[in-house]
């Protein structure tokens, strides 16, 4: 589901992420209305970054069991140090970012699908 509600939660993701499509089906298992923020087709908002560095934080942040790290030569994941050169890493390359990211209505904010999503 999708909707411009601001009292819906906000998925950012990539839709073809396994992790994004699980919490996708739970959503709308549960009819719970949302809307999905497409980092591929939108980018990924640095304003929305900087509130999730300051949250869940940078670590929490960047994906490091991916194929888009291993990727990565040994220098340039070495250089991952602090917020600061996550962030920028990050915004250089949006697919590090653990998904889903969920901002919930009460101020939340969940990343990876473990963090938010239980079996019934």
């Amino acid at each position: 589901m999708a909707s411009n509600d601001p009292q819906v939660p906000v998925l950012y993701g990539i839709p073809n992420c396994d992790s994004v499509k699980q919490a996708r089906a739970w959503l709308a298992e549960r009819s719970q209305d949302y809307r999905f923020h497409d980092f591929k087709t939108r980018g990924l908002p640095e304003d929305r970054l900087d509130v999730w560095l300051q949250g869940p934080g940078w670590k929490a942040l960047l994906n490091r069991q991916g194929t888009t790290w291993r990727k990565l030569s040994i220098d340039q994941q070495a250089a991952v140090v602090d917020a600061a050169s996550a962030r920028a890493l990050l915004l250089a390359q949006p697919s590090l970012v653990k998904r889903p990211v969920v901002e919930w209505p009460d101020g939340r904010i969940s990343v990876g699908l473990a963090a938010w999503v239980k079996p019934d």
